[in-house]
């Protein structure tokens, strides 16, 4: 099967095409699911008391379920409320497997770790206000009732949605422009991900960056860790780049969730909020910003651990919540992806990356640098037999690159409708 990547023919086995086709079909939010005209339009909702009282009840019992006591909390100039909660307290340790436990200590990181940042780091918007969690606690982005009176299913709030695989990626709404490897043991990936405010033009579209790892046979069982950063209305009411986090075991079916939104991912460090705005963004013919990701498996106890900008490690998926994933990935995959809606009967002109080409380069065109994955021996090295893919070339590209400075690297993204992508 023949893959378009930057206007080049790429030739992989079925199995990616399999695995691509699956991602394509995975929407970001559950909650877009069985929308109906009705369900956004208020005007047409005949007011049914019983059922509105019955609905705020369960509202209110998520809300009292994620949002947990907080010793501090700290209001964010975006809106945000940050709740410093105790770190044994927080949503993870609602988990059978993890009650009465308290977080581990850090591993060691894998070898070859190192600091190459040339471009300045992004960190997090709430932190301009200069207060901070104390020792003990992590800082935790409070759930709010109106972020849950967006969705439409209280029970998938803050999931993906898993739809039937097919095989023919070009019918479906979700685009990429991405990098992968596969064909090997992987035991994790680092890159730097430059960073943007990209326009949403649907409040039930998105635009995101990420890295995946990824292992099992691309079915029911389907094993994912991801990270990155994305710009989501419909889950965060706004369109700020968000540092984002999301797990599944089974194919996005009934286990994993975004963030700290379900018992899952363990937060260890009191400097970061995953799901909170990240601030600075990069600019165009500006300033430009970048956020490392780096995803490891501790080689002693098995657990998947994240690192987010220069050294901050935020916490660890415990091995324990995994298949396929408790001994090694399969595929580790890099870049962008949106959701074409086709609400208004075209292409959307929702912007994936910076909203340009590529082909445009450093300062317009959004970009992962210093492409890394993690082998047996915990050690750092650098991509081989790398395959790029832009499903929609027209409308978002992807071009890559090598050097001494950034390693493996590509730029991706575009503003998707135009003259060649109506």
């Amino acid at each position: 099967m023949a893959f378009s990547a930057s206007h080049n023919t790429l030739s992989v086995p079925l199995i990616i095409f399999t695995f691509v086709s699956f991602l394509f079909l995975v929407p970001v939010l559950s909650v877009s699911i069985m929308l109906d005209s009705s369900d956004r339009n208020p005007a047409n909702q005949t007011f049914r008391p019983r059922q509105e009282l019955r609905r705020m009840k369960r509202v209110m019992g998520f809300l009292r379920k994620v949002n947990k006591p907080a010793v501090k909390t700290i209001q964010s100039v975006d809106g945000d409320v940050i709740d410093c909660v105790v770190s044994h307290l927080q949503p993870a340790f609602d988990h059978p497997q993890l009650k009465g436990q308290k977080p581990l200590e850090p591993p060691e990181r894998p070898k070859g770790h190192n600091s190459i940042d040339v471009i300045t780091q992004s960190f997090q918007l709430w932190r301009n206000s200069n207060e901070s969690c104390p020792e003990g606690t992590i800082p935790i982005r409070r759930t709010k009732e109106k972020d849950v009176l967006r969705t439409s299913s209280i029970r998938r709030f803050g999931r993906k949605f898993k739809r039937g695989v097919r095989r023919d990626t070009m019918s479906n709404n979700h685009e990429h422009a991405v990098a992968f490897v596969h064909g090997d043991e992987y035991y994790g990936a680092r890159a730097s991900i430059n960073v943007w405010a990209p326009r949403v033009t649907d409040p039930y579209e998105f635009s995101l960056s990420q890295v995946w790892v990824i292992s099992g046979s691309f079915g029911n069982d389907l094993n994912t860790i991801e990270a990155g950063w994305q710009v989501s209305p419909e889950l965060y009411g706004d369109n700020y780049p968000r540092f984002f986090t999301y797990w599944t075991t089974d194919a996005y079916q009934a286990t994993g969730c975004y963030n700290l939104l379900c018992s899952g991912f363990v937060q260890t460090n009191n400097k970061i909020a995953i799901g909170a705005a990240i601030s600075p963004r990069s600019s165009y013919n500006g300033r430009q910003f970048d956020i490392g990701i780096m995803i490891w498996k501790d080689p002693k106890q098995g657990h998947w651990w994240l690192e987010f900008g220069p050294g901050l490690i935020i916490g660890y998926w415990p091995s324990f919540l995994f298949s396929h994933l408790r001994s090694h990935a399969s595929m580790i995959q890099f870049g962008g992806e949106i959701v074409n809606s086709g609400s208004m009967g075209y292409h959307t002109s929702t912007q994936m990356g910076s909203g340009h080409f590529a082909g445009e380069g450093f300062g317009k065109a959004s970009y992962f640098r210093n492409l890394q994955v993690v082998d047996w021996d915990n050690s750092l090295l650098p991509l081989s037999n790398l395959h790029l893919l832009a499903d929609h070339p027209n409308c978002y590209a992807i071009k890559a690159g090598k050097n001494n400075v950034w390693g493996d690297y590509f730029y991706y993204g575009g503003p998707g409708r135009n003259l060649r992508c109506p």
